[in-house]
């Protein structure tokens, strides 16, 4: 996978120190409401560094057993937004937060949908919402007519056969 950065120029780069509004007057014109709410969102972190290090660990130990392709957890991390200019300390700090609260979710969803696509890639009878992109190629509820052939079938396509996976 190519990386590709986006290179700003000088001009960009000194109209968005111009609008950058400092931490001081951030915090002074933030809602009151708001600012009250701060521990309860960076409380997460240990859910967030907890999950990371339970999906990591899981993966290492079972993914090979299961001969399923590891996922990458590199390419569901970005850090990059506090290069830009125009925002303050406190705004790069809440982005890296993000970035990786968003990261750690995402490399679990990947390792759970490649597990669930190993054990049980069955449809659910309710139709759900956000489903993950191996959903849609899962055997229908209910047709159980030759299921532990197609489910082969599944699990070979995750032994480094499946490249769209990452």
């Amino acid at each position: 996978m190519e990386e590709k950065f986006l290179a700003l120029g000088e001009g960009i780069k000194n109209m968005h120190q111009k609008a950058k509004v400092g931490a001081v007057r951030y915090l002074f014109n933030a809602n009151l409401l708001v600012i009250l709410t701060v521990p309860v969102i960076y409380s997460l972190i240990f859910a967030f560094v907890l999950l990371d290090i339970m999906v990591s660990l899981y993966q290492a130990i079972c993914f090979p057993v299961y001969k399923i392709e590891k996922v990458k957890r590199k390419n569901y991390m970005s850090f990059d937004r506090h290069k830009l200019s125009y925002l303050n300390m406190i705004e790069k700090i809440n982005c890296l937060y993000c970035s990786y609260g968003n990261g750690v979710i995402a490399y679990a969803r990947e390792v759970a949908a490649r597990t669930e696509k190993y054990w049980c890639p069955i449809k659910h009878s309710l139709r759900i919402h956000g489903v993950h992109k191996y959903y849609r190629s899962f055997e229908n509820y209910g047709d159980g007519d030759e299921y532990q052939k197609r489910l082969l079938k599944h699990q070979n396509e995750l032994k480094g056969g499946d490249k769209k996976a990452d």
